[in-house]
């Protein structure tokens, strides 16, 4: 078993079908986990810390278990098959329970428990991004970050620099 970080959701596209991306905490993989919208809106409002008015299913999963003394101790993805991921929840260190890998995912985001995976799906189904590739990333997904649609107003050749010949500021 291989500990992941959960570093977010994602849409693809064109598909716009959301993927929680999963990296690989002492390597270089990444998982990506196609999951539907609900659960998708589960796992940013966690990573977000958004608390919705009422609790969501993750909130009460995580309270039932609080109330009745117990303690969700990690997450495994122990399974692909026919590209369908399953996970199973730890309780209390000993006892399994088979989840979907999503909810799973949104549980352990909820209670601060660590998500695993199991080596073999790692090799089967993790893409690997270079280092280069990983920076790329990361100043992409900053640049996303600080950016507007008004940023993007305006015709080619409106800013110095964007002509052919011009000079930079």
């Amino acid at each position: 078993m291989r500990e992941v970080d959960v570093l977010g959701v994602r849409v693809e596209m064109p598909t716009n079908q959301p993927i929680v991306l999963l990296r690989e905490r002492d390597g270089g993989r990444y998982l990506p986990i196609w999951i539907g919208a609900a659960e998708a809106a589960a796992i940013t409002y966690a990573q977000q810390g958004v608390v919705p008015p009422r609790p969501l299913t993750h909130d009460l999963m995580r309270d039932l278990l609080t109330v009745l003394g117990h303690e969700l101790t990690e997450v495994r993805i122990v399974a692909l098959k026919d590209s369908v991921f399953h996970a199973a929840l730890i309780i209390d260190g000993k006892s399994e329970i088979s989840s979907r890998a999503s909810d799973a995912i949104a549980l352990a985001l909820r209670t601060g428990s660590k998500v695993l995976v199991e080596s073999s799906i790692l090799d089967e189904a993790a893409i690997v991004v270079s280092s280069e590739e990983d920076d790329e990333v990361e100043r992409f997904k900053e640049f996303l970050d600080h950016v507007s649609a008004e940023d993007f107003e305006g015709e080619p050749g409106d800013q110095p620099g964007d002509r052919p010949g011009d000079a930079p500021d």
